[in-house]
């Protein structure tokens, strides 16, 4: 696989860490691994909750235990901070098990950026909170969120 530099570049600024996480959001919203592996480098190293994901081999095996076990995914990131190469974001998805039962996960990401735009290391913490279907607010079809869809904070997440 090769991993093509990826724009926005660093340094950040506010417009270009938000085109980022939109780019990222909609790359995890395809729920296609070998895709969104892409965009890290590789040699990423990861911690997701207490897994650890080092390099593109275990990134794409991770997304797709991940993407196997949650299903109808549906992802929203929204920038929370940034500094140079580094991004800090909060986000929401929804998803149902194999049974029906369907969760809201909330956490944040910290992110770190080489100058090619690639990311190298990404933390993330996770909490999971099972909700009725009924409680679900991500309704768009699967894939990118469209545009006009509320973000995290106009849906008071």
């Amino acid at each position: 696989m090769t991993h093509e530099p990826r724009r926005p570049f660093p340094p950040f600024t506010r417009e270009s860490a938000a085109e980022k996480v939109r780019l990222a959001e909609d790359g995890w919203n395809s729920r296609d691994p070998e895709k969104v592996a892409l965009a890290y480098t590789v040699d990423s190293q990861w911690r997701n909750r207490a897994e650890f994901a080092n390099g593109y081999e275990e990134i794409v095996s991770f997304l797709t235990r991940k993407w196997n076990r949650e299903l109808d995914y549906r992802l929203i990131k929204e920038l929370w901070a940034f500094d140079g190469n580094r991004i800090a974001v909060r986000f929401a998805y929804e998803y149902h098990d194999d049974s029906g039962n369907w969760f809201r996960a909330y956490g944040n990401e910290n992110w770190e950026f080489g100058d090619d735009g690639l990311m190298h290391h990404r933390y993330a913490c996770i909490n999971e909170l099972p909700i009725k279907e009924s409680e679900r607010l991500f309704h768009w079809p699967l894939g990118r969120r469209p545009d006009g869809h509320p973000g995290l904070s106009d849906l008071g997440l």
